[in-house]
């Protein structure tokens, strides 16, 4: 059974009902997974609904990370993906729920972080959300009918875990003496070029201002950056800025 950090995080995003949330838990344990994290939950945490629906799952609740925004709940992973069955309109790869819960065994099998995210029941994850994973897997449903139940939706993707680390060999990534950058480092990144290139009028017009700013996020997140990356793209934009003033000046 798969304990520890050996196993992907399940963040459920703002979930609404606590039936849904006791129930993902049980999901999760049929398949030997218990990290579940909870992203600012409609009705609050804990949640005693969630714990009836538990039924024998509970201690996952109880040990459930809670944060209030998905950034810090993403903080510590490396790759991230997202479940959607809408279509979105960011370049990502999209895998099926069987190969993507292969390349989180082979990115945990090499030592990375990896989470699985799940949004809301009534509506799934917004772009903004989206924009924050790596990739996104996308379950080949009834198109005229693809809603999914939240517990549905952690139980596939739990059954598909179980099923990719039957007979997975690690995988070794030649670093040169770096590491995998974590989210809470791109994010930071993200923040930074975000007000450098905001304070240079980039974001124009007024009206394209978010989307840019999201398709720029959506950018970072599909590079697999390390910490020597990021170092290095900090240092680019730190001179770029000084010998603007320094011209300007």
């Amino acid at each position: 059974m798969t304990r520890g950090t050996e196993q992907p995080a399940i963040v459920l995003v703002r979930p609404q009902m606590g039936e849904n949330i006791g129930a993902a838990a049980r999901a999760m344990w049929n398949f030997g997974l218990d990290r579940m994290r909870v992203v600012g939950p409609r009705d609050g945490w804990p949640n005693p609904k969630a714990v009836a629906m538990a039924s024998g799952a509970g201690r996952l609740l109880d040990e459930a990370q809670h944060t209030d925004t998905l950034a810090d709940a993403l903080s510590d992973c490396h790759f991230v993906l997202a479940t959607t069955a809408r279509s979105r309109d960011l370049t990502k790869t999209v895998y099926e729920p069987r190969e993507a819960m292969a390349e989180a065994a082979r990115r945990i099998a090499a030592g990375q972080r990896v989470a699985v995210m799940f949004g809301p029941e009534r509506a799934g994850l917004e772009n903004e959300d989206v924009a924050q994973a790596n990739a996104i897997v996308t379950v080949p449903v009834n198109p005229e009918f693809y809603s999914l139940n939240l517990a549905q939706c952690v139980l596939l993707m739990s059954y598909e875990w179980q099923r990719a680390t039957a007979d997975i060999a690690p995988k070794a990534e030649a670093l040169a003496g770096t590491e995998f950058a974590e989210a809470h480092e791109v994010e930071h990144l993200a923040r930074h070029y975000e007000q450098q290139l905001d304070e240079a009028g980039f974001f124009f017009p007024e009206t394209k201002a978010e989307g840019m700013k999201v398709n720029l996020r959506n950018m970072w997140s599909r590079m697999p950056l390390t910490r020597a990356d990021v170092q290095m793209l900090h240092g680019m934009m730190r001179q770029m800025v000084r010998w603007a003033n320094k011209k300007a000046g």
